[in-house]
C-alpha cells in the first residue's frame, strides 16, 4: 500500500497491539491517548501485518467489517472497513464441527457470514457485484470470532480498523458452487446458542448483499494497488448481530440449504 502522512508512531502502536495479541492483555483505546485518524489506523494495521509475517503469519485473505447500517451510524461512518485474514486463527471444521479454544481470546463475540473463494483476480476501480460472483469459485457458511484488543470494546472506528477490523479468527462450512447460483441478498441464517435462536439474519444485512460487499473490497483494495487473488477467501461481513461467547457455549449456524455448522468453544 502507499505511504500516506501519518501523525503517530505507526510501528510503536503496531507492536503494542501484537503484545496484547500474544498476552491477551487488552489495552486502552488508542484514539483516547494517540489521536487516530482514520488513515492513521490503516497504516497502522498494515504495520502490524508486516510484524506478524515476520514472525511466520500469513494471509489467506480479507474480512470485512460495519457492513450494517446501524453499526456505521454508530461508528459515525458511510462505509465498512476491512482486515486481513490471518492463517493462525483458521480453525478448520471437521464434519461440521470445531472446538475453538477460548483461551485464545480477549472477549470474543461471533457472527454469521457468508464467505467467497474467488477463484480469479478481481481488482478495479468499478468491480460489480456480479464480476464478484462471476470471479467467485465457491461460496459457503462462515463464523467470524470478532475479538477487540482494546479493553471492554471502546473503540471508535479508528480502534477496530487499527486493530486489524477487530479479527479474532474464523471457521468456514463446506464450499458450494450451487450457492453462486442464489439470491445472496434474501438468503436466511440462524444462529442458535445453546440450544436457542438469537439471530435471525438475511443476506441483505451485509451492504445491501454479500456480492456488494465483495464489490466494495475490491474498489478499496484497488485504490491502494492491491487486488483480490485467486485463492484468497473473504468473509463478507455478518448477516446479524454478533453474539459474545464464553467457555462451554455451543453456537449451530444454519442457512438455507446448506449444512448446519457446530462451533463450541472449549
Amino acid at each position: 500500500m502507499p505511504e500516506q502522512q501519518v501523525s503517530v508512531d505507526v510501528r510503536a502502536l503496531a507492536q503494542c497491539l501484537d503484545d496484547a495479541w500474544e498476552n491477551r492483555a487488552p489495552i486502552a483505546p488508542l484514539t483516547e491517548s494517540d489521536g487516530l485518524t482514520v488513515e492513521d489506523a490503516y497504516a497502522v494495521q498494515s504495520a502490524w501485518t508486516e510484524l506478524r509475517l515476520g514472525k511466520g503469519e500469513g494471509i489467506v485473505g480479507r474480512k470485512i467489517g460495519l457492513t450494517s447500517k446501524g453499526m456505521q451510524e454508530q461508528m459515525g461512518v458511510d462505509e465498512p472497513d476491512y482486515g486481513s485474514l490471518w492463517a493462525s486463527r483458521y480453525f478448520p471444521a471437521k464434519g461440521g464441527r470445531v472446538e475453538l479454544p477460548t483461551d485464545t481470546f480477549v472477549e470474543p463475540r461471533l457472527e454469521g457470514e457468508i464467505a467467497f473463494l474467488i477463484g480469479r483476480p478481481l481488482s478495479g476501480p468499478s468491480v460489480t457485484p456480479q464480476e464478484v460472483l462471476a470471479a467467485t469459485e465457491a461460496l459457503a457458511v462462515a463464523v467470524e470470532v470478532v475479538d477487540s484488543r482494546v479493553v471492554d470494546w471502546r473503540i471508535k472506528l479508528a480502534d477496530t480498523i487499527a486493530d486489524n477490523a477487530s479479527y479474532g479468527g474464523f471457521v468456514l462450512g463446506p464450499w458450494s458452487r450451487s450457492l453462486r447460483q442464489e439470491d445472496l441478498r434474501t438468503l436466511g441464517m440462524l444462529i442458535h446458542h445453546n440450544g436457542s435462536t438469537v439471530v435471525e439474519g438475511v443476506g441483505a444485512a451485509a451492504l445491501g448483499g454479500p456480492a456488494r460487499a465483495v464489490a466494495w473490497l475490491a474498489r478499496k483494495l484497488h485504490s491502494f494497488g492491491v487486488a483480490l487473488a485467486p485463492g484468497d477467501f473473504v468473509l463478507s461481513g455478518s448477516l446479524g448481530r454478533a453474539v459474545p461467547a464464553n467457555r462451554g457455549d455451543i453456537f449451530v449456524l444454519e442457512a438455507h440449504g446448506q449444512p448446519p455448522l457446530t462451533v463450541a468453544f472449549g
